[in-house]
């Protein structure tokens, strides 16, 4: 499990990498710029995220293909995946281009407004190598293919970093376009990111004797109708979990300056550790999703609970870390007293939800090995929009208590989030009998 896991945290971390470098390198040119590029990032990571969850159902479809020895099956869910990449990305970038005439009333700093626009357009140009690269991620890490994974995204980094250099500064006689720049920069590293795992999975085709350039290249409507209603469900949960953060972040704006800078720094903080089980869950899907295509219930379980074990092991100690050096944490980020005096406070309250979002997380990826994706959506929608952020905003408007309130409620929602799915997956392993599982794929 580590051997898996472990270059896929990296790549996890990799991936968050690429947002701090942007904001670094266009500090330089102004705090508007920081707020566009920022601004510009989220807007689109919104919408581009229910993209790549679409693709996560190739997870369960590549994993048990695979674990089963089903070799023309991986490729021919890969392909539908690409099929689907080129479907979806016209509909994406024109939600994006749809959506920033009605940005001006959202109210944004005059300042800040154009270049986030600006940013966001150049941006959008990377939604298709971003979902290419989703696909044959998702189908190289399933046949245990990750550490080309973690060398596309670090390697991302050092061209991020310096194309950045060179188009937000005008260096190497390129133009000097500033905020669009960096946006630029970053369609590119995702291209390069796509370019590198086509490649290596052309590569371990020639390696492996995978056939895939063997198989029918004609669409197949029933891959496509298992893949989507594997992929809608995760998109969704992907999409209530990133959205909740994202509202609690508009009400805590509401909040005065202080608060907010608090709040920002914590969820960063928060998002850094979370990068470790999202890592540890993708390698549970692939491990419990062999499991299961070759029909083995004691492999299934055990790899379910080993990546439990790990994710809430290191979510239980980045927790502890928080309660005993918060102070630590929040002067890697601000030299600010009352934003740390704050910030403490609020930590104190995220060091009680490390370890149940480390095991709503990974109990995620659990389950989607199993091909149940529409159970971790439901809970999420219950738990984060139906308690957490109703009860968030009780506690911290309704209730007087401010942002710590607000960071209360969402402890809540992740806490109730965090034991249902730990309870269905305990049963829902017990139920995976070898004669019982049918195969998920059945393509001919």
């Amino acid at each position: 499990m580590l051997s898996l896991a472990g270059p896929v945290v990296l790549s996890e971390l990799a991936w968050v990498g690429m947002a701090v470098v942007d904001t670094v390198m266009v500090g330089r040119v102004g705090a508007g710029a920081i707020g566009a590029v920022g601004l510009g990032s989220i807007l689109f990571y919104s919408i581009g995220i229910f993209g790549m969850g679409l693709l996560l159902g190739l997870d369960t479809l590549v994993s048990q293909a695979f674990g089963a020895g089903r070799l023309e099956e991986c490729n021919r869910a890969l392909l539908h995946g690409v099929y689907l990449s080129f479907l979806v990305t016209p509909v994406l970038m024109g939600l994006v281009w749809l959506m920033m005439p009605y940005l001006p009333a959202l109210d944004i700093h005059a300042q800040v407004l154009p270049e986030a626009v600006a940013y966001l357009k150049a941006v959008t140009w990377s939604t298709l190598p971003l979902l290419l690269y989703a696909a044959f991620r998702r189908y190289l890490q399933a046949m245990n293919q990750v550490r080309v994974v973690m060398f596309a995204l670090i390697s991302a980094n050092l061209i991020n970093a310096l194309v950045n250099w060179m188009l937000i500064y005008g260096n190497l006689g390129a133009p000097k376009l500033g905020v669009v720049g960096a946006g630029w920069a970053t369609c590119l590293s995702r291209v390069y990111m796509a370019g590198v795992l086509i490649v290596a999975a052309i590569l371990h085709d020639r390696r492996a004797h995978m056939g895939l350039f063997r198989i029918s290249f004609r669409p197949d409507i029933r891959i496509f109708r298992r893949l989507m209603s594997l992929g809608l469900p995760a998109s969704l949960q992907m999409t209530l979990e990133v959205g909740v953060f994202g509202a609690a972040t508009a009400l805590a704006a509401r909040t005065d300056p202080v608060s907010l800078a608090a709040h920002q720094i914590v969820l960063n903080i928060a998002t850094v550790t979370y990068m470790v089980p999202l890592g540890i869950a993708s390698a549970a899907a692939v491990r419990v999703g062999q499991a299961v295509g070759r029909r083995d219930a004691a492999g299934s379980r055990r790899a379910g609970w080993t990546s439990l074990l790990l994710g809430a092991g290191f979510m239980a100690m980045a927790g502890l870390s928080f309660f005993l050096f918060p102070r630590h944490w929040l002067q890697i980020f601000t030299a600010d007293g009352t934003v740390i005096t704050m910030g403490m406070s609020i930590l104190m309250i995220a060091a009680l939800f490390q370890l149940f979002d480390g095991l709503q997380v990974v109990a995620t990826g659990a389950l989607r090995g199993f091909g149940d994706t529409r159970t971790p959506m439901l809970t999420n929608l219950f738990g984060h929009w139906a308690i957490g952020l109703p009860g968030g905003y009780a506690l911290g408007f309704a209730g007087g208590w401010g942002i710590r309130g607000l960071w209360t409620g969402l402890s809540l929602g992740l806490i109730v989030v965090g034991c249902v799915l730990l309870g269905v997956w305990a049963r829902r392993s017990k139920e995976a009998i070898p004669e019982a599982v049918e195969p998920v794929t059945t393509f001919h």
